[in-house]
Formats: structure tokens, sequence, C-alpha cells
């Protein structure tokens, strides 16, 4: 998701309606989706989509249900989701598809609900997601090149989609399901001109089984549609604003054939430091009304925001800056990101239900938390805690995450240096944003937005401890520089050029805190604190952290996610299925200096 980019049509290269683009079963009258002339066909009968996003993986299961009814009485007559295979595969070998990971069980919910449903399983979804939704492990090999015809990559691919396709197979029109299209690859032409990858993905699909309408997104103008597309297979676009340009460049490319916006952004993400972005409920009404007014179909990109929980956020980057994305995926959506039905959604329905003539009843708001002010009942520091959250590695040079089989959270190096000594340290290879200490006092904070930036070394000491810790913030998910390794890829260095060796590494998934030995007093960052709150009946309800800087918050043992001072989001999404009847416990990980209560809210503030 991210974009824009003509028409290579000129004999084979023109995409025909037939077969190819309706399937094997290629007659107009099959089941499910398919295509003749201008138009789509379900199940033989004209259809315009008019579908929406929402992301099974962002959304707690036990909500799954009421996201999906909210969309029903938005007016949608399909659903749209993702599928991020580092969700399902997050190490080589077997991959999960058991409870919040229950892919089959959300398509046939939204089936049951009377929705078809679009998956796109590409290897790569983009979706704001760490990594684009490639698993880290990809990045252990440095020779793998990722989204070609690598062998070695598309080897990974194969064995991924070996596990993922025969669940969904299944579940197609053809067999009584409501899958009804899949996308081969997402926005290929942001990326790379590699047809022959391209091709291996629709082969895999058809070999294992698919048989639904294929189809490729990519920006809506000519040079994204032309590096992205397969030659015979349906051509969808990407964008936003007036649809008009869009739709013009969608009907040259592939004329004769129906026209969809496979992504009609009618929010957007929110990056750490930035403002909260949002547009004009009216506007967007209109802009919807004025493209299916034309006859087009669409997808609304998102319709149902969801959260970025754990260590999920992506991140962009131009080459030179880095900008992290924040924890919440609300994406100014018709349905929000705690379910909450807004001014875009009041705006935009009588304008769906009009074309598609779906009529649901709006469900009430969910009932919320009472505000409350929690203080800490223990406090421990994370240095003091590594031996009971890692097991030391050791190496001459720092080593990346990807090369320890990590895939997220916090990595730990420590060294000893020779004194005494003064000038300038620096990293080299820094990704995200580094902690340093002497001898366990803070030194200060190297940054990959300051590639150039040193800290003033004072050793007066013949020898002394040096920690850095790696703040990781999420994998660059979009563009050409995909293959962003975390923690230190690199070297450490005094004076500029004295490389330091003979390093202990920790990394840090903080997937289990359990071990975590708690006392009563405080502790300055980086540390963990300890909060207990009893809850007479579990509801839907916000964490704010006024007064704390940058960390991350557990509920339960379940991390929430990341916040930060610099905004723009202020509270952090705590979804009902998550609360205890009873005594919780949150936990929360401040990389710098604590504030001295948190609060529990009815309501979000994303800036």
């Amino acid at each position: 998701m991210n974009v824009s980019r003509r028409s290579f049509l000129s004999g084979a290269a023109a995409i025909t309606a037939g077969a190819v683009l309706a399937g094997p079963a290629g007659a107009a009258g099959r089941r499910g989706l398919s295509v003749s002339g201008e138009k789509f066909l379900l199940d033989g009968k004209p259809f315009q989509i008019v579908s929406g996003a929402v992301h099974y993986f962002r959304i707690h299961p036990d909500q799954w249900r009421d996201r999906l009814e909210r969309l029903k009485a938005l007016g949608l007559n399909t659903i749209e989701t993702y599928v991020p295979w580092n969700f399902h595969q997050p190490k080589p070998g077997r991959a999960d598809f058991g409870g919040w990971r229950d892919l089959p069980a959300f398509i046939r919910l939204a089936g049951e609900l009377g929705f078809p449903v679009i998956v796109r399983p590409s290897p790569y979804i983009c979706a704001e997601w760490e990594f684009g939704g490639l698993p880290a492990w990809l990045l252990a090999d440095r020779d793998l090149e990722l989204r070609c015809a690598d062998p070695a990559y598309l080897t990974a691919v194969d064995a991924w989609y070996d596990q993922l396709i025969p669940r969904l197979a299944p579940l197609e029109a053809q067999h009584g399901g409501p899958i009804v299209a899949v996308q081969i690859e997402n926005e290929y032409g942001s990326y790379g001109n590699d047809t022959s990858y391209l091709a291996h993905l629709r082969d895999g699909l058809r070999s294992r089984g698919m048989t639904s309408l294929l189809f490729a997104a990519d920006g809506a103008s000519d040079f994204f549609l032309r590096f992205g597309s397969l030659p015979g297979t349906f051509e969808a676009g990407t964008g936003d604003g007036d649809p008009a340009p869009s739709l013009a460049a969608l009907k040259t490319f592939q004329p004769g054939q129906p026209v969809l916006m496979a992504e009609y952004w009618d929010g957007w993400f929110d990056h750490w430091g930035d403002q909260h972005n949002t547009r004009d409920p009216a506007q967007l009404a209109s802009y919807v009304d004025s493209l299916l007014a034309t006859g087009a179909s669409i997808n609304l990109y998102m319709a149902c925001g969801g959260t970025n929980f754990g260590f999920t956020a992506g991140a962009n980057t131009s080459g030179t800056t880095y900008q992290p994305t924040v924890t919440s995926y609300d994406y100014d959506s018709p349905v929000g990101e705690a379910g909450d039905l807004g001014a875009k959604f009041t705006a935009l329905r009588p304008v769906l239900t009009r074309y598609t003539g779906v009529s649901a009843p709006v469900p009430a708001r969910s009932a919320r938390l009472v505000a409350r002010t929690l203080a800490p009942s223990g406090s421990v520091p994370l240095l003091d805690s590594l031996d009971v959250l890692s097991k030391p590695v050791r190496s001459a040079q720092p080593v990346p995450m990807e090369r320890l089989g990590q895939a997220t959270g916090l990595i730990h190096y420590r060294t000893t240096v020779q004194g005494p000594h003064s000038g300038p340290l620096s990293i080299h290879g820094l990704a995200d944003r580094a902690l340093v200490f002497v001898d366990g006092s803070p030194l200060g904070v190297l940054d990959r937005n300051r590639p150039s930036g040193t800290l003033d070394l004072k050793l007066t000491k013949p020898s002394t401890r040096l920690d850095i810790l790696v703040d990781a913030m999420g994998r660059v998910n979009y563009g050409p520089y995909l293959a962003d390794r975390k923690g230190i890829d690199g070297w450490v260095a005094m004076s500029t050029q004295q490389k330091l060796f003979g390093w202990e590494i920790r990394p840090l998934p903080l997937d289990d805190l359990s071990g975590l030995r708690f006392g009563s007093g405080g502790a300055a960052g980086p540390a963990f604190h300890r909060f207990t709150t009893d809850i007479a009946a579990p509801e839907d309800g916000f964490v704010a952290l006024p007064g704390w800087e940058k960390g991350v918050v557990w509920l339960n043992g379940f991390n929430l996610g990341r916040y930060w001072t610099i905004g723009p989001q202020r509270t952090l999404y705590a979804p009902k299925p998550l609360w205890r009847k009873g005594t919780n416990s949150i936990v929360v990980l401040e990389l710098h200096e604590p504030g001295t209560t948190i609060e529990l809210r009815p309501e979000a503030d994303l800036g």
C-alpha cells in the first residue's frame, strides 16, 4: 500500500476477457467472480464490487464478527484481506493457523455473513506491516534477493504456499466457499520488473488448486501499471483523491475490461513524530459516489481500522530518513480501531447502500472501561534482568538480529573497553535507536537518522563495561530498501577508526516476561514497571502514559504495542477480550525516565 504509475497494450500483450481472466472454468456462468466484457459477473450475474479492507491479523478474533457486522451496516457487499506471511511463519518450518491466526475461520465467518471475499496472499503485502509481511528470517541469507525469481527466495515462497494455499483452495466459490478473487503480488510496479517472478506466483497458485479470478494491483498510472502487471492477468489500481485520473489510466491500460480500484485510500497511516492523518468525510463520500457512478468497482482501504499490536508496525524510508509507523492502524477508517462509527461512516453509508442494496442494522457502540489512574506496584531494571530474558551469544563483532534468529524486539550488546581514553563513540550500521551505557550509567542515544552522530566517551579506568541497547522500531515495508536488518549490522568504533571487538550479545524478543523479578521501589529506565487493577466487567479501553517517554506496554502478558511521547498517538487500544474479570496485570517497559502513574481511559487519543 503506498504509491502511484501506462500501457504496453499491443497484440498478444493486450488483456482480453476469457478463460485466463475467469480462471480455469472460463465460462461467464461459472461460480465465483469472472470477467465478461466491461463487467464483473458473480455466479454469472453482473456484479459491482463494493468492498472494504479488514485485517484479521490486526483485530482480536473475538471481535471479528463485530467488525464484519459493522462493515455490513456500512453497505459493503464484499470483504478483502491481506495475508501476512510473517504472522503465520515467524520462523522457518511449520506455519501457524491456530487461534488468532486461523485465517480459514475468518474467511468462513465472512461468508456466513454473506460476504464474498477477496484474498491477497502475495508473499509481500506492504500494509505498513513489519517488513511488508515478509518473514525476518529471509534476511539471514545475505545472498537472497527479495521479490524476484531468485531461486532461494522462490524456494521459501513455495514452501510457504505449500502450507497456505491448501487451506484457501477449499474455501473458493467453486467449492461453495466465499473466496472469489486472489491477488498475485502487491504493487509490484512500485518495486521491480521481473514478470517471471509474477508468473511463478500465478502458476504456484493455480498448481496448488486456486481457480478464482487472479489479479495484480498497482498504482493507477502508466509507469506502475506497466511494470507491475502480468500479461493475461487482470490488473487493478490503487490510489486516492479524485478518482477520475485513476479510472482513465486503468481504462487506457486495460481497455474493454472492468475497472477496479483494489485500494481506494479513504484515510492514511501515521508515523511517529508526524501529525495524525484525517480526510474530510463529505469529500470522500463525493469521490466514492463519482467512482461508483461510472460503473467501476472499489475496495475501500481501510474500511475497518486495526492495531499494530506488539512489534508488528512497519516503517518507511527514503534511504536517508527512517520513519517508523505508530501502533494504531485506525487509518481514519469508517469503522475505527475500536469499532467506533464516526462521521466518515455516516457520510459513506447512504452512498454505498444506494449501489449495493445492502441493508443491515447499525450496531451499538461498544461499552468502555471506566477511567482510572494506576500507580506502579514494583519495578526492575532491564540491565539487571538480562539473564532471565535471554541467553548470551559471543561474537568478535556485533551482528544483526537476523543472524541470531530474532525477528523483532530489542537487542543488547556488551563489551569491555580499555582505558583511560577520551574520544567519540560511533555505531556504523545502526537500526534503529541505541541507548548507550558506561558501567551502567547512561551515556546518550544514537539514532539511524543521524548516521554521523557520535557520543563523547570518557574512560577513566583501565577497564570499562560498555552496554548498547538497540530498539528496533520496525522493518521497512515499502520501496527498494526492504532488506532492513535490525540491531547493529556493522561495527562500533572509538575515535572514528578503532573497532571494538569481543561482544556478548543478547536477543530480547520480549515475548515472555514471566521471569522478571519486580522489586518494591522505582527504577530509572530502561526498566520494567508493574501495575495491577481489578476489573469487574471487561470492556474496551485505552492505556495512556502521560509523563512517560518511550517504551512498550503488556496487558496480562499480551504486547499492546509501543508508545512514544513524540506522538501523534497518545493512547494504546486494549480490547475487551484481553481483560480478565478480577485482577489484571499491566507491565510497562520505559526506556528512559518513567512517569509516576498510568491511566485507563474510555476514549482513544490518536493526536
